[in-house]
């Protein structure tokens, strides 16, 4: 019962970090998103799957509270939790930190374009539509456009997001014992 608890409050604080953290970023405007610190968290701690539910609750939560957007963009979370899962908990691999941001940034970067294409015809609230619209004036394809702007952004935030979280988790050494 006891690991129940841990297991659930760490997600719920999970939870809590990216919705406080993705609102910070919107509001200070940064080009990052900060929204998947807490679900990398839960899935660096717990897994995939507690990843997974992280993500699929921030992403509920801010899109009926604050960012409608957030709802379209669930899957981008699901990426991201199943990714940073297999790849930071229990520390299966021994590839470098950058390698790790780009295999969890990838997949999502994916999603989020064709999500950004289909529904929103390549245009979003972010200043990077601009530069897509110039990609997509040179003759590259809308959604490889999307993609080749997107990636740097979202390789960033993940790369950024991840560094925080394993700094964190170092200095926390004792974590082992809340989650085992």
């Amino acid at each position: 019962m006891k690991k129940q608890t841990s297991r659930l409050t760490i997600i719920a604080l999970a939870v809590a970090l990216n919705i406080v953290l993705g609102n910070l970023a919107l509001f200070l405007r940064l080009p990052i998103y900060l929204d998947t610190v807490g679900t990398i968290l839960a899935a660096t701690l717990l897994g995939p799957v507690a990843g997974i539910i992280t993500g699929l609750c921030s992403a509920i939560f801010t899109g009926v509270t604050s960012d409608l957007f957030s709802l379209y963009f669930a899957p981008v979370q699901l990426c991201v939790g199943l990714m940073a899962g297999i790849l930071l908990h229990n520390k299966r691999t021994a590839w470098s930190l950058p390698l790790k941001a780009l295999l969890v940034t990838l997949p999502g970067t994916l999603v989020a374009s064709l999500i950004t294409v289909l529904l929103f015809g390549g245009i979003t609230s972010s200043g990077s539509s601009m530069l897509v619209q110039v990609l997509h004036g040179l003759g590259l394809n809308q959604t490889l456009s999307v993609f080749l702007v997107q990636i740097g952004t979202d390789y960033l935030d993940k790369f950024l997001a991840i560094s925080i979280v394993i700094s964190a988790i170092k200095a926390l050494p004792r974590y082992r014992q809340i989650v085992s």
